[in-house]
């Protein structure tokens, strides 16, 4: 199988661990996975802001960049998600509509191309601390991930799992959301590290970095001791622990 990451633009500028982590578990697995370079951004926040033009722009780059990969996967259920809406972007242009539907068949976020594709929820981790779970919007609604995260946790030995309140509550981001109705979403994201406290847990963890960076940013400046890790991330270092 030709494996290739799709890094996604905030993991690739401001969180590149959780790409590193990625690689390496997926290695473990026997699967080689590639970079490829042409890449660059999904193009969502032009998607939701209306530019679509500009948006297209990004897709041709993404199409063409993963035109002969048998996998895509990436760190995050919303930009998997975007890639879907390639097929509304070309409707009318037969060609690329044909490579928006080959890419959206076969492109994966991370814990789902583990669990649904290699069959793998045991990765032998280890990793002794209280942990609670944020499910993103676009990967559990919209993708449907809901199961694969929570398996491959129960998995890891040590691991205790405390389940957060209101958990399937939008943290607040989403995206362009976050600039242009910030008092709305400073005030969810509030709600949201509350929640996490009230867990009492040592380590938040998720699917998406743009929801655990708003979290986390939350909570350091209140002044909590929470950990804020991708699941890959944990997982890695559980693996590594182990």
């Amino acid at each position: 199988m030709k494996i290739s990451l799709f890094i996604t633009c905030i993991c690739d500028a401001m969180f590149p661990g959780v790409g590193e982590a990625m690689v390496r578990l997926l290695e473990r697995q026997g699967v080689r996975v590639e970079f490829p370079e042409g890449q660059t951004c999904c193009g969502q926040p032009a998607f939701n802001s209306g530019y679509w033009d500009d948006a297209r722009a990004a897709a041709r780059t993404v199409l063409d960049a993963f035109e002969d990969s048998d996998f895509v996967i990436a760190p995050s259920g919303s930009c998997v998600y975007m890639l879907h809406h390639y097929r509304e972007l070309f409707k009318d242009d037969a060609r690329r509509l044909g490579q928006a539907e080959r890419l959206a068949a076969k492109t994966y976020e991370f814990s789902q191309f583990l669990v649904q594709v290699l069959g793998v929820r045991d990765l032998g981790a280890y990793f002794p601390h209280k942990v609670t779970y944020h499910p993103s919007c676009h990967g559990s609604r919209l993708l449907g991930v809901k199961d694969e995260p929570l398996e491959l946790l129960a998995a890891v030995r040590g691991l205790e799992f405390v389940p957060l309140p209101m958990a399937e509550d939008c943290c607040g981001f989403g995206g362009t959301f976050a600039v242009k109705m910030a008092d709305i979403s400073g005030a969810m994201v509030a709600e949201k590290a509350e929640h996490v406290t009230e867990t009492e847990a040592e380590v938040l963890t998720g699917l998406d970095m743009g929801c655990l960076m708003n979290i986390g940013g939350h909570l350091r400046r209140k002044g909590a001791n929470v950990r804020v890790l991708h699941l890959a991330e944990l997982l890695a270092e559980g693996v590594e622990r182990a």
